[in-house]
């Protein structure tokens, strides 16, 4: 890349040898200054968290099998294995026989690589085949492989996916739908497939018919195949944007016939496609002959209009002709206290999750086409939430959604082990019965947790989660506190156990907060468009204004507030660093976004536009001011500790380089640590978890008050 004047570090964006050698050489002084005895008491504690043999094993049911991916102290990079399904329901863990399918670290010592499991898909209805995803170094570039369950091995000249970004999936025992880089224009500028495939056995990929072309600009194109029985249909779609998919109902037939559609619309012969003619915007799914829509904006139809956030139900045929507002069913409709979180698919009908002041509430509406007792076409929403602590999070899986009505319930909060369930679900209840619990990994005596609110500078209410000791919260002792955030994407910061954090912060003192800030999903579609492009800095707003509640409270004080985030996440502790420096004592920033200007043209950047607006356009008068790689201004500025991955192929890792640079010339502390592999989540296997945690730890207890 060419060295600008506008950008003294750009040549830090190569990744080549000269660039690693610089890097190396300022991630061993990290390492230096902070990895001493405190560090290595801190790792050997995480290691002995992530390596216990003991962990809860959750499973998929799929035919008389629990497939299950397990790590351990033996196994860091895994073990991909099944047991029998009466066995997995009936004893206790440590006595079931798991049969081991595949293990990664063998087969990356064998091959050479550095393979990270990414899961398998098994082929319908005889599971005895799979399509394993594995990633180098823990990267978004895949490759996919066909796996025979029975024989333990990949099937020699089986499908098998190159390495690049993309996925294959089953159709049929010999056909599958594949999206990867097929050469010189396949990509779009996101870096995702343009196009899906329908690969035949024993035919050259190199001439699989296209069942689905997007354009150069769109964020991906691709297609699945829904294997329900009495439903089978391929689903295509384009994702012109983030949050903008267009989707269609296709034909096998017509795609082996050569009736595909270009990017621009034209075809050689009639295309066959039919759009789902739902919002664009809404979140999409087909069950069985319903279509459900989950809705980002309001939608008027026929004069009547259907709120942002809302569920709806609607004959999948009705979607396909062009629905009418009698048509639809809604499910769910949003408060001011409430928002959909997630929805679940059972052979019998819907679990839909929803938060309610950030706590979960599970609900269960019967498939009116399934229930013989329910009333023809009418979906009724029943509230089956479970009894609970107060903070805990529900979460919900189907068992096996083509064949039963049956569910997973894992139920988990900041100071409880995660416990697994297992039953059925109905209108009349939720009837589960407890399969066993993770064990404890640290000493919560003396702990509580609570939710407060903060008001930001507009007067909007902000939820947290704060976790310590009872007198911090009280606010009559003091603590050293890590403030939590993320804030976009309309991702919803909920409950859960962190064995580690609690191993080696709570339990030494410390408080742990979560904020529950806008550009999330906590309050739905209007909490996350909140914060959208020009008014990211409510974002920010929201979470300054709980640092300063914290020390308001006296739970802390600012010398001893640290704040850390990731990714997104990192572009939020890059703000808190240029815009807020005074609320805190230390600021630990993860794989960040950092350098507004240049990444929508890094990696998978330009797939963000929607959330972040376009550096090249005027959008850049608004997303300079949030740039913290051009706001850091003359200080004085908190420590900061930047960690990134060279294998991150999502957020790319010259944000945390040219940052650090960038601080480090003007005379700031600031230190940078960049993890080899590891991809976005920063860490492959777990020794590489261990040191990031221990170092981000060590950091924080070295740059904070006492």
């Amino acid at each position: 890349m060419t060295l600008t004047p506008q950008d003294p570090f750009i040549h830090l964006e190569d990744i080549n040898d000269k660039n690693h050698t610089w890097v190396t050489k300022h991630s061993d002084r990290t390492l230096g200054e902070f990895g001493g005895r405190d560090f290595k008491a801190r790792k050997d504690a995480i290691t002995e968290i992530l390596s216990a043999k003991d962990k809860l094993d959750v499973g998929t049911k799929r035919g008389e099998w629990i497939y299950n991916f397990h790590t351990d102290g033996d196994h860091p990079r895994g073990l991909w294995r099944r047991a029998k399904v009466e066995e997995y329901l009936t004893k206790e863990q440590s006595k079931i026989s798991w049969d081991v399918l595949l293990d990664v670290g063998k087969l990356g010592k064998k091959e050479g690589e550095s393979w990270v499991f990414q899961g398998a898909r098994l082929l319908y209805p005889t599971y005895d085949r799979a399509l394993v995803t594995l990633s180098p170094g823990g990267s978004d570039s895949n490759v996919v492989r066909e796996f025979d369950v029975g024989k333990k091995k990949f099937v020699k000249n089986g499908f098998s996916k190159p390495e690049s970004k993309g996925s294959m999936d089953w159709v049929d025992r010999d056909t599958v739908i594949i999206g990867a880089d097929f050469g010189e224009g396949t990509m779009t500028e996101s870096g995702y497939p343009r196009t899906a495939r329908l690969w035949k056995r024993g035919t050259k990929l190199d001439h699989a018919p296209v069942i689905i072309e997007g354009d150069v600009s769109d964020v991906v194109a691709g297609a699945s195949y829904d294997q329900t029985p009495g439903h089978e249909r391929l689903i295509a779609y384009r994702a012109t944007d983030f949050r903008t998919t267009v989707m269609y109902e296709s034909s096998i037939d017509a795609v082996l016939a050569g009736n595909s559609t270009a990017t621009d619309g034209s075809a050689t012969q009639p295309d066959v496609r039919r759009e789902v003619l739902l919002p664009r915007t809404a979140e999409v799914g087909v069950v069985r002959d319903w279509a459900l829509a989950t809705l980002r904006h309001d939608w008027v139809l026929d004069g009547e209009t259907f709120t942002a956030g809302s569920v709806l139900v609607l004959p999948y045929s009705s979607a396909l002709d062009g629905p009418r507002s009698s048509d639809i069913q809604v499910l769910y409709k949003p408060t001011e206290s409430t928002s959909f979180l997630d929805v679940t698919n059972t052979a019998t009908g819907l679990v839909i999750t929803i938060l309610d002041n950030v706590k979960t509430r599970i609900f269960f509406a019967a498939d009116p086409h399934v229930d013989p007792t329910a009333e023809v076409n009418e979906w009724q929403l029943v509230e089956v939430t479970p009894e609970v602590a107060e903070f805990a999070t529900v979460s919900i899986a189907a068992v096996d959604p083509l064949e039963s009505g049956d569910v997973w319930m894992v139920i988990s909060d900041f100071l409880t082990p995660s416990s697994l369930y297992y039953g059925p679900v109905s209108r009349e209840e939720l009837r589960v019965r407890k399969l066993r619990s993770a064990p404890a990994r640290f000493d919560a005596e003396g702990l509580e947790i609570r939710q407060l609110w903060a008001e930001s500078t507009d007067g909007t209410n902000v939820p947290y989660f704060v976790v310590g000791p009872t007198a911090a919260l009280n606010g009559t002792q003091q603590a050293r506190a890590l403030l939590d955030g993320y804030g976009g994407f309309e991702v919803s910061r909920l409950p859960s156990y962190i064995a580690t954090y609690g191993k080696v912060w709570l339990e030494e003192g410390g408080v742990y907060v979560v904020a529950n800030i806008r550009g999330g999903g906590e309050f739905g579609p209007r909490w996350h468009q909140a914060a959208l492009k020009a008014n990211r800095n409510k974002a920010y707003e929201d979470f300054a204004a709980v640092a300063k509640d914290l020390v308001e409270r006296n739970i802390t004080r600012v010398d001893g507030l640290a704040a850390i985030g990731g990714s997104n996440g990192g572009l939020l502790m890059g703000n808190m660093y240029t815009t807020y420096p005074e609320l805190f004592g230390a600021i630990v920033c993860r794989v960040p976004l950092l350098d507004m200007k240049r990444y929508s043209h890094l990696l998978a950047g330009a797939s963000w536009m929607e959330e972040y607006g376009n550096p090249d356009t005027d959008d850049w008068a608004f997303m300079e001011q949030y740039s913290a790689y051009h706001n850091v201004g003359d200080g004085p500025h908190p420590p900061i500790l930047l960690t990134t991955s060279t294998r991150d192929d999502r957020v790319h890792p010259g944000h945390a380089r040219k940052f650090h640079a960038l601080l480090e010339e003007q005379g700031f502390e600031t230190y940078l640590y960049e993890n080899t592999e590891g991809g976005h989540a920063g860490a492959a296997d777990i020794d590489q978890q261990a040191l990031m945690t221990a170092l981000v730890f060590s950091f924080i207890d070295k740059k904070l008050a006492q």
